[in-house]
């Protein structure tokens, strides 16, 4: 019997063919992402946040009706202008429509939600970019953990390399699943986190540069052309959610204003607006005026300066990034490669094994 080296926790408990996950990306995870990834044998995840539980809702609806499987809904935890990015009616939303894998990033949800969600059927994921993270993500009920490592694109507290960090979080948590997150955009990297102690890959970067995200044309080819030097870590972006933490591309305004962030004048230097865009396109449709300094990533509705603009992006997987593919073609592309990865190396050992056996 031949051993099916893709064969892990994930794809055992949850029924898909590879242990790949497409990142729930706020703006460019949206239904064609999802269902081409659904469809190719991993799972994609809806970036639902900052929508409003409508918006979600016609979401969920869209990717039901393009793929049979399994899919997940990612929330971000957090409030700004007196808005909290996720609500109870945002849960309601996924029990009412029977979604069976929810996500949570930034912060931890109310227990209260993993417990109804949990009451509906579904299993609740957690981000987690440390290990006290990721014990108090445990403690609250989460059935798995996403390791997000500093190399991962957007959003990020960690400072721990992804491998380290699937290590540490392998220690704690057991048989808890883990996904890596940061820094995989091929089939070597994606094996090395499978050697590592993780149950899959969750990918972003590079599948921002696949044909049915929903990312600005200029924003996938300035993936397509970045190399490992052209992200770095920033919290200039945000008059919608000040002061975070992201990784983004290295465009002119970040070249500028990136480690200099407490010197920005208020109010910041012209100009005062920096393109224009559309907030929820395909379901509620709201012109939007995108301020100095906006932290909403450019989609193929914005039009504006995009040196001026909010990329998140990973060096790292940049460096790996050579085309725009469709998302069918890198689920399968990269997972095979990583099953040939993983077979090479099997044969390594057992031939070192064997030659160990004969002297």
């Amino acid at each position: 019997m031949t051993l099916n080296l893709l064969d892990t926790r994930l794809t055992r408990e949850y029924g898909v063919r590879y242990p790949f996950v497409s990142a729930g990306m706020a703006f460019v995870a949206l239904p064609p992402l999802v269902t081409a990834v659904c469809n190719a044998g991993g799972i994609g995840v809806l970036g639902a946040a900052p929508e409003p539980p409508p918006a979600t809702e016609a979401r969920i609806q869209a990717i039901k009706a393009g793929t049979p499987h399994l899919f997940g809904v990612n929330f971000i935890i957090d409030s700004a202008g007196g808005q909290d990015f996720t609500t109870r009616a945002h849960i309601d939303v996924c029990i009412a429509e029977g979604v069976r894998l929810v996500v949570f990033h930034w912060n931890l949800p109310p227990r209260e939600w993993i417990h109804d969600l949990h009451a509906a059927g579904a299993r609740v994921w957690l981000q987690a970019g440390s290990l006290d993270f990721a014990r108090e993500a445990l403690a609250a009920g989460a059935d798995g953990l996403i390791a997000q490592g500093k190399q991962a694109a957007g959003h990020n507290r960690s400072t721990t390399p992804t491998s380290l960090l699937v290590k540490q979080l392998r220690r704690e948590a057991g048989s808890t699943l883990i996904l890596a997150a940061g820094g995989i955009a091929d089939g070597a990297t994606a094996a090395h986190a499978l050697r590592h102690g993780a149950d899959g890959v969750w990918v972003g970067t590079r599948m921002v540069a696949s044909v049915e995200a929903y990312a600005h044309p200029g924003y996938k080819q300035r993936l397509v052309e970045g190399g490992e030097d052209d992200s770095r870590f920033t919290t200039l972006f945000g008059p919608e959610w000040p002061g975070q933490r992201q990784r983004v591309l290295r465009n002119r305004v970040v070249h500028e204003w990136a480690g200099r962030e407490e010197r920005i004048p208020n109010p910041p230097p012209p100009p005062a607006a920096i393109g224009t865009t559309v907030l929820f396109p395909g379901v509620v449709n709201v012109p939007y005026v995108m301020p100095k300094f906006s932290a909403f990533a450019p989609t193929p509705d914005t039009d504006g300066d995009l040196e001026e603009m909010d990329m998140p992006a990973g060096g790292a997987s940049m460096e790996l990034i050579q085309d725009i593919l469709p998302a069918s073609q890198l689920v399968t592309s990269m997972m095979e490669a990583a099953r040939e990865h993983l077979e090479h190396s099997t044969t390594l050992v057992e031939d070192e094994h064997r030659a160990g056996q004969d002297t």
